[in-house]
């Protein structure tokens, strides 16, 4: 390659993994197209190189190649949003049994040019890794042994280990490798034995013991022909811990690098993780990977409610029924009596009367009939379960399972098909039937088949193991944690979980609140802090609804209505609208975009009890001043809960029926005219 020459920012995407962890689904499909919060897991992985400025994608696949091509075309025909400025391309070998053996075969067919991002489909991130490429690139050039660097994540969680927990050591200069173990579900550590040589040989190490591991790295070419001349090399780990064992025999080493804290960073490796990075994409934490922001499709899908609640206009649901922390997509319906809380509800889903659904994550076109109770639970495609079924406790029902009525599981994975099942040593097996297209399938093993990488020390090799299930998440903030120690009380404070970051929305609100409060101050030109604004919004990549949910909230958050003087709070609106109301009214143009309005009208009377009192006179001036219409105050009514906004609906009353008899007196007048030309 000529040294003028752009080179070209290659990755390359492992799409066959922890597929017996997702049994039984992935009996039936590539994990890499499992939906995650109804967005397929390859997606997001897609999404994410797109966003560190990949423009070459290499997706190695050796099960359900087809499918993963068809979903790749699908894709570029629909303009998925990760589909403008990157090639992808999909390839794959009969003969892949493991990660080094895709690795060997990328090796094979060179088409790897130069430093490249190794990625798995399982993991979900919105960082930006193009700083961490730059800077293996200058290691490379420093250090030409430097085969890789892997991207680890500081842990902010203490729910308990997912198996993507690490113990590291490593070089607090030159950021090298020296030490790695990874910390296993089912095996609670007394104590760590890391070789003397470690401390011996480096004046300066540091121990991190609060590691993720999202299976990201940065790899030079050598990387590639490091898994070829090496057989022995089935996985990433063994990979690492073959260098680590022979670097002077390789001449090679591997370098770390750790994401900010506030970037987010998992890898979905079992049932537990999917429930838990689920929860994390709900909450916002991997913004702007958040279902109302068109992850997939560049268009919104969902209407983003107060409690992380999303539904799609097209799903018919009551808002009563969501509690918080829910998804619905579109085609869904609900029927009344029914209560779901922390939840994805895909296309299609049809769910009855009277039933509860906690942590249950249900796919397309699934069909739940009256007085079913659903908790910490997978429901595959096509899936029909009866009435007066309980469903707990970690299950997981494969596509096109029928369950009979009054069925009680737990703790049970369920196929549709009657195909016999076979042991480690190739004895057949009948499944347990249930019902004539229901299945239970066994997951226990005397060993995790797709982890080659078990260290025979650490477990001994007739431990008997089972798929990780969803379950509660006990929050083990009171216990002694596996990620934190201290060595004094003095230390007490360093080894605590840090801290979340605040989201972008409400960093956005705070500054678009400061630059409101400066512009009324000094009675600025709209104009500009119209600027302000659309800058700050592309800074934090805000939805047109986010900005004008929080333009109007910015307005009734500044300090001069927040704390009116002689609490006369209609004046210091009326002052404030006189002076903003052209910012205003630049978003606040469409029937949606008043309902926006209005709706950030129910977060700031909870938060403001003088606007609270006067919420019937707020709306009847912004009706006067045209910032809303008769129509979108009559719609945000009528959506107004009759138990949750009890108060607000009875403030509104006499409001409302003062618009419906405006409104008749108009049409009367109407007909007089008409009466009086005839």
């Amino acid at each position: 390659m000529s040294q003028f020459q752009k080179e070209i920012v290659q990755a390359v995407l492992i799409a066959d993994n922890n597929v017996w962890n997702f049994k039984p689904l992935s009996d039936e499909g590539s994990t890499a197209l499992l939906p995650l919060v109804n967005v397929s897991m390859l997606d997001y992985a897609l999404i994410a190189l797109n966003r560190s400025g990949v423009e070459e994608v290499f997706v190695y696949a050796s099960l359900y190649l087809q499918d993963i091509r068809d979903h790749i075309k699908q894709g570029i025909a629909t303009y998925a949003s990760w589909s403008f400025k990157m090639t992808v391309h999909v390839i794959g070998g009969e003969g892949c049994r493991c990660f080094g053996d895709a690795m060997r075969d990328l090796d094979a067919k060179a088409l790897i040019r130069g430093n490249f991002i190794l990625l798995g489909a399982d993991t979900v991130t919105n960082a930006d890794l193009r700083p961490v490429l730059e800077q293996h690139k200058r290691m490379a050039k420093f250090d030409k042994g430097a085969a890789a660097t892997l991207v680890f994540k500081e842990s902010t969680s203490s729910t308990g280990r997912t198996g993507n927990e690490l113990l590291i050591a490593v070089d607090k200069q030159s950021t090298r490798l020296h030490y790695h173990q990874r910390l296993r579900m089912n095996h609670k550590e007394t104590r760590y034995q890391i070789p003397l040589d470690v401390f011996l040989s480096n004046s300066c190490v540091t121990l991190h013991h609060n590691l993720l591991d999202p299976q990201i790295a940065i790899g030079s070419p050598s990387m590639l022909s490091l898994f070829s001349d090496n057989f022995d090399f089935q996985t990433r780990d063994d990979f690492v811990r073959g260098l680590l064992i022979n670097e002077e025999l390789l001449d090679s080493r591997i370098y770390v690098s750790l994401l900010p804290s506030a970037q987010y960073a998992h890898k979905v490796n079992n049932w537990l993780s999917y429930q838990l990075v689920s929860r994390d994409i709900i909450s916002r934490w991997a913004y702007p990977l958040v279902p109302d922001m068109g992850v997939y499709k560049l268009q919104q899908q969902y209407v983003f409610y107060k409690d992380n609640i999303y539904k799609s206009h097209d799903a018919n649901v009551s808002k009563v029924a969501l509690q918080e922390n829910v998804v619905v997509q579109a085609g869904s319906h609900v029927d009344t009596g029914t209560v779901i809380s922390s939840s994805v509800v895909g296309a299609n889903c049809r769910i009855g009367k009277n039933c509860q659904l906690n942590n249950v994550f249900l796919m397309a076109n699934v069909t739940i009939h009256d007085n079913c109770q659903l908790r910490h639970c997978v429901i595959g495609p096509d899936t029909v379960i009866n009435e007066n079924c309980v469903i707990t406790a970690g299950c997981v029902l494969g596509p096109k399972c029928v369950l009979p009525a009054n069925t009680n599981l737990a703790n049970t994975l369920v196929t549709h098909s009657p195909n016999t099942q076979r042991t480690e040593e190739n004895e057949v097996v009948e499944l347990e039937a249930i019902g004539p297209k229901a299945y239970i399938v066994s997951d226990v093993t005397t060993g995790d088949p797709d982890d080659s990488d078990a260290d025979e020390e650490l477990i001994p090799s007739a431990t008997t193991l089972c798929i990780p299930k969803m379950s509660e998440i006990q929050s083990q903030s009171n216990d002694v944690s596996d990620y934190s120690y201290s060595s004094d009380d003095d230390d007490e404070d360093e080894s605590r979980v840090a801290t979340p970051l605040p989201d972008d929305t409400n960093i956005f609100l705070s500054e678009v609140i400061d630059s409101l409060t400066r512009g009324f101050r000094e009675k600025s030109n709209p104009d500009f802090l119209i600027l302000e604004i659309n800058s700050s919004r592309y800074a934090y990549n805000m939805s047109l609804k986010e900005v004008n949910f929080n333009v109007v909230k910015a307005v009734f958050g500044m300090e001069s209505i927040i704390e009116p003087a002689n609490n006369n709070v209609m004046m210091a609106i009326n002052a404030a609208f006189k002076q903003l109301g052209p910012v205003v009214s630049n978003y606040i143009k469409s029937e949606d975009a008043m309902f926006d309005c209005l709706k950030a009208l129910e977060d700031i009377c909870e938060e403001n009890e003088l606007v609270r009192e006067k919420i019937s006179q707020v709306v009847h001036y912004l009706y006067d001043k045209d910032f809303v219409s008769e129509d979108a105050i009559h719609a945000w009514y009528e959506q107004l809960d009759t138990v949750e906004h009890a108060t607000l609906r009875q403030s509104l009353a006499k409001l409302v029926d003062w618009l419906n008899q405006s409104s008749e007196e108009d049409d009367d007048d109407d007909d007089d005219e008409g009466g009086d030309d005839d």
